[in-house]
């Protein structure tokens, strides 16, 4: 397969795995929606581009299947299961000069 149609299935798999993380543990991750979303892009795309260059583009299946699985691991990374209960960070009020 051509380096710019697996581009494009590095990308879908980036983007699912964000929108995917962002829907179903929402409590997981604590930043914003695009940051999660954006990581899983980058990570799809070098886990893809690595996975590639390792197998010589000869196997594109197992080079998509190798990105998603470093998408899934990468992604991952900013998962804060310890914060899955609460509510959104609370902002610390500013202290008033006595």
């Amino acid at each position: 397969m051509p380096l710019p149609v697996e581009a494009i299935a590095f990308t879908l798999i980036g983007l699912l795995a964000g929108f995917g993380a962002v829907l179903l543990w929402p409590g997981h991750f604590p930043m914003s929606r695009q940051l999660t979303v954006g990581t899983a892009l980058v990570s799809a795309l070098l886990s893809g581009l690595v996975a590639r260059a390792a197998l010589g583009g000869a196997d594109s299946l197992r080079t998509i299947v190798i990105a998603a699985v470093g998408t899934a691991l990468l992604t991952s990374v900013l998962a804060r299961p310890d914060l899955a209960g609460r509510h959104r960070a609370r902002r610390h009020r500013r202290h008033r000069p006595a």
